[in-house]
């Protein structure tokens, strides 16, 4: 009996779709549907959902966050056919926005309604009346703006506000934009509690970690001062800048300073910003504060409580 192999140019359709391949691409590169339920069998492919199988043999849980969520984008797309479009939260992964939680539900659209019904854990929305969409990877996605509008009300307040950074941050979005994905919200569920994120939002975040604790201090009732802070150093250094800062009444600068990007950051990601850091502190210009990602959720009351004691 003939065993079938995967084709080496199948894994590599995959690593352009989160590692997931179509039961038409799997038939397009020579596979019966035969092979491939041999493949799945012997653990070669893995089956997400009917006719979408994924490539790689890393297990799920232990894969980067972005290639979990691009996974999530892509079996989506891949479930509901050609004319699915990638809406919400996994139209902000394929648009490179940052942010999002670590693990996202699979989501798409269907225009002209057709009666199909969410099945494996994949959601099949609603199609936003008016929605315009953009081409990502060959295939359709909610339109920036429209997919800030779609996956902000639903998500908690501090990823809600780091998806509206990075928008801007990256150059995604820019204020009118902003403006129209604010429009594009009214309504929605969850959106009467995620109006202000929409006029905090600021392109100066340059991490979803800052957007966290920018907002952590927001809530405490110490919003910083300002963001991006420059320290300049002398006229043949290059100027550093320190990510939140608050100018006290004599005039010196509290400064809160955040190791790694995200609250997922690796250890390597964090010291990368140690050096930078200690930097500053040797000025003996600025009160400087360090916070990694597990101090999200304290940030905003250790800064009141500095700048009450000092």
């Amino acid at each position: 009996m003939r065993r079938a192999h995967l084709p080496v140019s199948l894994p590599a359709v995959g690593a352009t779709q989160g590692d997931l391949v179509s039961i038409a691409q799997c038939r397009d590169h020579g596979l019966t549907d035969k092979d491939v339920g041999g493949l799945v069998r012997r653990g070669v492919l893995t089956r997400v959902t009917r006719g979408v199988y994924d490539t790689c043999p890393t297990p799920v849980p232990v894969r980067p966050w972005d290639a979990r969520r691009l996974r999530a984008a892509w079996a989506g797309l891949l479930a509901y056919g050609e004319d699915a479009v990638a809406v919400g939260q996994c139209a902000l992964a394929l648009h490179g926005v940052r942010g999002l939680p670590g693990a996202i539900r699979p989501e798409a659209a269907v225009p002209w309604g057709r009666n199909r019904r969410d099945r494996d854990g994949i959601a099949l929305r609603q199609f936003d009346a008016g929605m315009t969409t953009a081409t990502v990877g060959g295939r359709l996605v909610a339109d920036i703006d429209w997919a800030i509008a779609q996956a902000v009300p639903e998500l908690p307040r501090p990823n809600g506000l780091a998806v509206l950074d990075s928008a801007l941050h990256l150059g995604l979005l820019d204020r009118s934009g902003l403006d129209r994905s604010h429009v594009h919200a009214r309504g929605r569920r969850g959106v009467a509690l995620r109006h202000a994120l929409w006029t905090l939002a600021d392109p100066r975040s340059e991490s979803p970690l800052e957007s966290f604790a920018r907002l952590d201090c927001v809530d405490e009732g110490v919003p910083p001062h300002t963001l991006q802070l420059p320290v300049h150093l002398g006229p043949d250094s290059p100027t550093l800048r320190a990510d939140m800062g608050w100018r006290r009444a004599d005039g010196r600068w509290l400064v809160a300073e955040l190791d790694g990007m995200d609250v997922h950051d690796a250890p390597a990601a964090v010291f990368a910003d140690r050096q930078r850091q200690n930097t500053l502190v040797a000025t003996g210009r600025l009160d400087v504060l360090r916070f990694t990602g597990r101090d999200v959720g304290t940030i905003g009351r250790t800064v009141r409580k500095v700048l009450l004691v000092t």
